[in-house]
């Protein structure tokens, strides 16, 4: 048995090997297409070879609109994995693959590239959701319960261009430049490319996970362990319904400034300032240290993100007690919804 389709992965045969030996058999196994095979032993089953959509995963790629907004960071064409997760075409990714998309693309195996179009996109959780204009030949892949997951727990990356076995090796919380901040992610090792929108599957075949970032500290110590990091599918659980039917949750919009941090010996630096965002209209700078918010200190930089949070709704004025060059200052930024920073895909 042997899943095809490698491309450029990272996938030690041997390891795969290993990895497959210990999950349940069902996951990982297919039965024969019609024909006439050779005469098989009584009761066994008889192998066929695993391609990516016997995962559900298949190849997404978005067009950003000419004057996006991110076209800086994420440039103007996006090229990722996308997990088929309904018969209708609904198909699963991480946002930012969509993030002010013009047109995208779903290319199944030996198929014409069929259109799709964005059903939503969620920035708590980062996950982005499109669905095709037409059927595609694709098995849903079923939920698993990311939360049950243990320490070594032996998984499965399956990304658009191929495989790679993995170990589960922490769960903890994520803190991302971009304002962005998971109470509990899921991180794996060995790196492995091919990570956008990639579907991390556990022992029974399940969905557990999607594919957000390359890390360098997988463990989350001190030590240097290159590894991923995936976004739990029991984020989304509570959230599908609304994603579907009105393409956002009923939660009430964040407020968003605009900026980039990195923690710094414990300080908050700005490392990036969006254009035309809340922060740049404020006055903020590459380089300030953000030391308190609303008057409380901010300790760290999920700190500054949960006070930035619990400020109010999105639009409302916060107050930042900031290090700018030599000075000491008070600025005050009006914050906003960050899906409205980003430009609408153009409707004729």
């Amino acid at each position: 048995m042997y899943i095809s389709n490698l491309g450029p992965r990272l996938l030690a045969l041997s390891a795969l090997t290993l990895l497959l030996s210990a999950l349940a058999p069902q996951a990982w196994s297919a039965d024969e297409p019609s024909g006439k095979p050779d005469k098989p032993k009584p009761g066994a089953r008889a192998q066929r070879a695993l391609t990516i959509e016997d995962f559900s995963v298949v190849e997404l790629r978005a067009q950003a609109v000419s004057d996006a907004r991110s076209m800086r960071t994420l440039g103007p064409r996006r090229q990722g994995g996308g997990i088929v997760i309904d018969s209708s075409g609904l198909i699963l990714t991480i946002g930012y693959l969509i993030t002010e998309a013009e047109s995208i693309e779903i290319l199944v195996k030996d198929s014409k590239p069929v259109t799709a179009s964005v059903v939503a996109f969620d920035a708590a959780t980062g996950l982005g959701l499109v669905r095709t204009a037409t059927p595609i030949d694709v098995k849903p892949i079923e939920f698993g319960d990311s939360e049950k997951l243990a320490d070594r727990e032996p998984v499965l990356i399956v990304g658009f261009d191929g495989a790679a076995p993995a170990l589960i090796v922490s769960r903890r919380p994520f803190t991302g430049s971009w304002e962005y901040l998971l109470d509990e992610a899921i991180f794996t090792a060995p790196a492995t490319t091919g990570w956008s929108g990639a579907a991390l599957i556990n022992r029974e075949g399940k969905l557990i996970g999607v594919g957000s970032l390359a890390v360098s500290d997988a463990t989350g110590h001190s030590r240097y362990l290159p590894g991923n990091m995936f976004v739990p599918i029991d984020v989304l659980k509570p959230i599908l319904g609304d994603l579907i039917a009105n393409g956002k949750t009923a939660d009430r919009p964040r407020p968003w400034l605009g900026v980039n941090t990195q923690e710094v010996q414990g300080k908050v630096v700005v490392t990036r300032v969006n254009p035309e965002s809340p922060a740049d209209a404020g006055g903020l700078h590459e380089g300030d240290i953000i030391l308190g918010i609303r008057g409380q200190p901010v300790h760290d930089q999920a700190d500054f993100y949960k006070k930035l949070w619990a400020s109010g709704e999105a639009g409302v004025e916060i107050a930042l007690d900031i290090i700018q060059g030599t000075e000491l200052k008070k600025v005050s930024v009006k914050s906003i919804d960050r899906d409205k920073y980003f430009r609408p895909r153009p409707i004729y």
